[in-house]
């Protein structure tokens, strides 16, 4: 799948991505408080921002797939003891590469893959080059593990699996 080609297309994805965070985290420097939060009690506050946990997020994206347990976990390369403790385990928190080889799995798309890796707590960030090569696929539909392990090869990264 990863041709000369892709691979310069992955690297100036890199570049482009590495600038552009350093130009965000200056922006971020002017955040202000609204004035609408000062006013919140803090279990009110839990209460409106609250998110699904990471087991509802999965199990939800599974279904929706209409995957079985076990082809996802076989597909991600997990064992079957931790997937199970996965579902058993409401508050269970996954390691981040984990929660990306489920979302690779269940081929989800970029936009779902930051909300399955946000319900356990993680993001793809734009100043890490493993996180962009993951990027990178996912907006590509890459999803076969061999390339997104050449792809990490290619950048002298560790294998996702």
């Amino acid at each position: 799948m990863f041709d000369k080609e892709l691979f310069l297309e992955l690297q100036v994805y890199i570049e482009k991505h590495l600038k552009l965070q350093i130009l965000q985290t200056f922006e971020s420097l002017s955040f202000q408080k609204s004035e609408e939060l000062q006013n919140i009690e803090i279990e009110d506050f839990i209460k409106i921002k609250r998110q699904p946990t990471f087991n509802q997020t999965l199990f939800r994206y599974i279904d929706k797939k209409g995957a079985s347990d076990a082809d996802v976990y076989k597909r991600a390369g997990i064992d079957r003891r931790h997937f199970s403790k996965i579902r058993s385990n409401l508050e269970y928190k996954p390691g981040k590469n984990t929660v990306i080889t489920l979302a690779l799995a269940l081929e989800l798309t970029k936009k779902e893959t930051d909300k399955l890796l946000s319900s356990a707590g993680y993001s793809l960030s734009n100043s890490d080059t493993f996180d962009l090569v993951i990027q990178f696929c996912l907006e590509k539909k890459i999803y076969d593990f061999y390339d997104i392990n050449q792809a990490l090869d290619y950048f002298s990264l560790n294998p996702l699996i």
